[in-house]
């Protein structure tokens, strides 16, 4: 069985302002029908990658989404994309029908029906001016304008900040169950991670401009390791060189990356790390082993 063809493909991605490089050559593939979060501190180059995918900006190197080139066929591919940044994006002096308004004139594959769909059972009215709503009422909207959207690909950069976990939660849950199927994709950065990775296919972190890691979910659970070590066995651990430790409430703990799981559990309790942990964990690793991770 032949894999599908990629939803987006970057190749030797490099983005530069002025004189410093933002991103150094990465290379990754997003499959179709794939949850992937894209995870990394704020300055990292999540920005300057979605803008890359999204046309908002050029670069060196190759990148394809949907089997277009973003940067020069961006009107057409924003036919199949949808975009949620901050909740704040919205056009803030328009009332809600105004902006369904806009959006029937301006996007192809908005259903109006749709979207008033999405905002029954909330307290939403057509009449109301967006900047009389408050942030959670904001991102109910804008994920029912979204969802409303016939589009093949769904960009989420940080789409719940400022957010109560009631609100953060409610939006998650309506996504998965409202809008995503196996011929959509998601793509979310948030440095809430421990919320999503419930829903992740993959993972991938970037660090620099680099990716340090690129992984199905399945195969992060397979390769890293995250052990709480017995008292008498740090030593053994040791010498089976952790890729991070650290000691919490009286407990020594280390991760490993592809280390065998019966041996490490002869030490001591054994299991996955979570997404915050491995970020953590591979955040502070050094430099000199970034081509070792991936």
């Amino acid at each position: 069985m032949t894999n599908p063809t990629p939803l987006v493909k970057a190749t030797a991605l490099r983005k530069g302002f002025g004189k410093k490089e933002i991103l150094h050559g990465l290379d990754f593939e997003i499959q179709p029908g794939r949850i992937v979060g894209l995870i990394g501190h704020n300055g990292a180059g999540k920005t300057t990658t979605l803008n890359a995918l999204l046309g908002l900006t050029d670069c060196d190197g190759d990148i394809t989404v949907l089997d277009k080139k973003p940067y020069t066929e961006r009107a057409a591919l924003m036919n199949e994309v949808a975009f949620i940044s901050d909740v704040a994006s919205l056009p803030r002096f328009l009332r809600v029908r105004e902006l369904f308004d806009l959006l029937d004139e301006i996007h192809p594959n908005f259903s109006r029906e749709k979207a008033n769909g999405f905002l029954n059972g909330t307290d939403i009215r057509a009449d109301a001016k967006i900047k009389n709503l408050s942030k959670g009422m904001v991102a109910q909207l804008h994920l029912a304008v979204v969802m409303a959207i016939n589009a093949r690909l769904l960009v989420l950069d940080e789409p719940t900040l400022g957010l109560d976990i009631t609100y953060r939660k409610r939006f998650y849950k309506r996504l998965l169950e409202d809008y995503m199927n196996e011929d959509r994709t998601l793509l979310i950065t948030t440095h809430q991670v421990d919320e999503i990775e419930f829903m992740l296919t993959d993972l991938m972190f970037i660090r620099d401009g680099h990716l340090v890691l690129d992984s199905p979910m399945e195969e992060v659970g397979e390769r890293y390791v995250q052990l709480i070590v017995d008292a008498k066995n740090i030593d053994k651990a040791k010498a089976l060189k952790p890729i991070y430790e650290e000691t919490k409430f009286g407990q020594n703990i280390m991760i490993f990356d592809g280390v065998d799981h019966d041996k490490l559990s002869a030490l001591g309790e054994i299991s996955i790390p979570t997404v915050s942990d491995l970020f953590v964990a591979l955040m502070q690793r050094d430099t000199a082993h970034q081509g070792e991770m991936i």
